[in-house]
C-alpha cells in the first residue's frame, strides 16, 4: 500500500503540474531535484529517530504527516501550494521507508533475513509497477483529485494496520545477533562492508536515473502523442521488469558478493537510461524499459541486502540507503534542468548530461573496486 500510494502521487504529480500549469521538462527536473533533496536530508534523521522512537510511532508518525499533507494539496490551486504539499508528504515518507526496510529483518533468524529481504521487494516492486501502469487511466477516468484521495485513503489504513501490529506480541529470536557471517555465507567483514559501500555509491546512480526519468515522462508522452493513460500502459514495463528481476534475485543468490554483477547493471543502467529518453522509435523505448528495469532492480537488490546484511542498527542503515536514494532522486533531475537551461535548443541536451553523470559514476564504482 505504501508503494502503491506513494508512487502513484509522485509519478502523476509531474502530468498535474504539466497539465494544469504549463510546466515543461526542465521546470518538473527542477522540482523533482527540490523534492529529493528534501527527501535525502530527512530520511537520514528519520532513520535515526525511528531507532529512538520506535518503529511503529515512527510509522505512525510518517502516516500523518503525509495525509496531512495530501489533504492540503486536494484544496490548492497554485503551483506553488501544490509543490509545498508535496514536500510535506515527501518529510512524511521518510518515516516510512526506513523503518518499513528495519521491519522485514527485526525479529527474524540470520538465515531467513535474505528471504525476507526477497518478499519485501517483491512486494513493493509489484505495486510500484502497478501504480506506474494504471496511474493515468485513474486520472483520466477519475481526474486529477484521485492522485491525492486515492493515496490518503491507503495512508489512513497502514495507519490502523500499524496500530494493529504494534499490539501483536512480538516473536522471540533465537539469535538476535544478525552478523555477516550468518546472513551470506561468511564472507570476512571487509569483503562485506567493501561491496556494501560499492552499492551504496551505485543505488543513488540507479536514482538518479529513475527520478529523471519519472520528471520528464510528460514530456515523453509528448514527443509520441501519449495520453496520460497510454504513457502509464508504455511506460511502466520497466517497472514489471523490475518486479521479475526481484523474483530471480530472491530465488537465485549466485550473484551475492559477485561484482561483475553489479557491474555489468550499471553498464545497461547507463545504456537503456539514454536510449529511453533520445530513442526516436516508441519500440526502441519499450525494449531498452526492459534492460532498464533489470539493471534498477539488480542495483536496488545489491544496496538493501548488502545495507541489510552487514549491520544492527537497522532503521539507521535502511535510513542511509533511503538518503542514498533521494541524493540520487535530487542530483539526477538537478543536473537535466541545469543542462536544459544552458542549452535550451537542444531538447535531449538534459538526457546527454545525465547520461554522462551515469557513466562517470560507473567510472567511480570500478575506480571503488580497485582500491577495496
Amino acid at each position: 500500500m505504501n508503494s502503491f500510494g506513494t508512487v502513484l502521487f509522485f509519478t502523476y504529480l509531474y502530468f498535474l503540474l504539466h497539465d494544469r500549469f504549463g510546466f515543461t521538462d526542465q521546470s518538473n527536473l527542477v522540482v523533482a531535484a527540490l523534492l529529493g533533496l528534501c527527501y535525502a536530508v530527512a530520511s537520514w534523521q528519520a532513520g535515526r529517530l525511528a531507532q529512538r522512537w520506535g518503529y511503529f510511532t515512527a510509522l505512525k508518525v510518517g502516516f500523518c504527516v503525509m495525509i496531512a499533507g495530501l489533504l492540503a494539496g486536494s484544496q490548492l490551486a497554485s503551483a506553488a501550494g501544490q509543490i509545498t504539499a508535496a514536500a510535506v508528504v515527501t518529510l512524511g515518507m521518510c518515516f516510512t521507508w526506513p523503518v518499513l526496510e528495519a521491519l522485514i529483518s527485526e525479529g527474524e533468524t540470520p538465515d531467513r533475513v535474505p528471504h525476507a529481504i526477497g518478499i519485501y521487494n517483491i512486494t513493493w516492486a509489484a505495486t510500484n509497477a502497478g501504480a506506474l501502469f494504471i496511474g493515468g487511466t485513474l486520472i483520466m477516468k477519475l481526474g486529477y483529485q484521485s492522485l491525492f484521495y486515492l493515496p490518503a485513503a491507503l495512508f489512513a489504513l497502514e495507519m490502523a494496520l500499524a496500530f494493529w501490529l504494534e499490539k501483536l506480541p512480538k516473536p522471540a529470536v533465537d539469535e538476535p545477533s544478525l552478523t555477516v557471517a550468518s546472513h551470506a555465507g561468511g564472507p570476512a567483514p571487509r569483503l562485506a562492508k567493501s561491496f556494501q559501500r560499492m552499492a551504496w555509491l551505485a543505488n543513488p546512480f540507479a536514482y538518479i536515473a529513475i527520478n529523471t526519468l519519472l520528471a520528464v515522462l510528460p514530456g515523453i508522452a509528448a514527443k509520441f502523442h501519449l495520453s496520460p493513460m497510454s504513457a502509464g500502459f508504455i511506460c511502466s514495463l520497466w517497472g514489471f521488469m523490475r518486479f521479475l528481476s526481484f523474483i530471480v534475485l530472491w530465488r537465485w543468490t549466485g550473484w551475492h558478493y559477485r561484482f561483475r554483477w553489479l557491474a555489468t547493471a550499471f553498464g545497461l543502467l547507463v545504456i537503456s537510461f539514454a536510449a529511453i529518453l533520445i530513442a526516436p522509435s516508441l519500440v526502441v523505448v519499450l525494449m531498452a524499459q526492459l534492460l532498464f528495469g533489470a539493471a534498477v532492480g539488480l542495483i536496488y537488490y545489491s544496496s538493501l541486502f548488502y545495507a541489510m546484511d552487514a549491520s544492527d542498527t537497522k532503521s539507521e542503515h535502511g535510513g542511509i540507503h533511503e538518503a542514498a536514494i533521494g541524493v540520487g532522486n535530487s542530483v539526477g533531475p538537478a543536473v537535466g534542468a541545469a543542462a536544459l537551461w544552458l542549452a535550451p535548443q537542444n531538447a535531449s541536451m538534459g538526457a546527454w548530461a545525465v547520461s554522462g553523470l551515469l557513466a562517470a559514476g560507473l567510472g567511480g564504482l570500478l575506480w571503488l573496486r580497485k582500491k577495496t
